[in-house]
């Protein structure tokens, strides 16, 4: 049984997190900027769908990119020499979001709702979020965003990585 969080309820320990599903922590509270932080600096983070109660997780193992170990294929190598695009940071965070929560084939619904984008959009009006944008052309073509804790940008790019 997980535990059911008020407004003032700590975090449970993460060692409290279920196998199965991997990684369910806790339910309840809410999505204020304070509670999200708290959040993401104990590798916690929410995921629910929409008229669901808010779900909190930290899975183990988590998936970290060490962008210095990356290796890119050859043939993304040629993309990237040719250069078709251009990648803006912090132009278009809603877009972002909005192009992220957006319906996608073979999937019935979102967990992006219109609660996790006020939260999220609220985060990055403190300047806490962030986005990174991916452009063709002028139209906007994919996009990461992320939250910035301390020198950590913690990105979620399991959302989307284009539109």
């Amino acid at each position: 049984m997980i535990p059911w969080l008020d407004h003032h309820s700590p975090f449970p320990s993460l060692s409290m997190a279920l196998k199965e599903p991997s990684g369910l922590l806790a339910a309840g509270a809410d999505l204020s900027s304070e509670r999200i932080l708290m959040a993401y600096r104990q590798g916690i983070f929410p995921w629910f769908m929409p008229n669901e109660p808010i779900l909190w997780w930290s899975p183990d193992p988590r998936m970290v990119l060490f962008s210095a170990e990356l290796i890119i294929p050859k043939s993304l190598r040629k993309v990237l020499r040719h250069r078709p695009y251009r990648v803006t940071f912090d132009t278009a965070f809603g877009a972002v979001m909005q192009g992220c929560a957006a319906p996608r084939a073979g999937v019935a619904a979102t967990w992006i709702s219109d609660e996790m984008l006020a939260a999220y959009h609220a985060l990055h009006q403190q300047g806490i979020a962030h986005s990174f944008e991916c452009w063709m052309d002028d139209e906007l073509v994919g996009g990461l965003y992320g939250v910035a804790i301390g020198k950590n940008v913690l990105w979620r790019i399991d959302v989307c990585a284009s539109f």
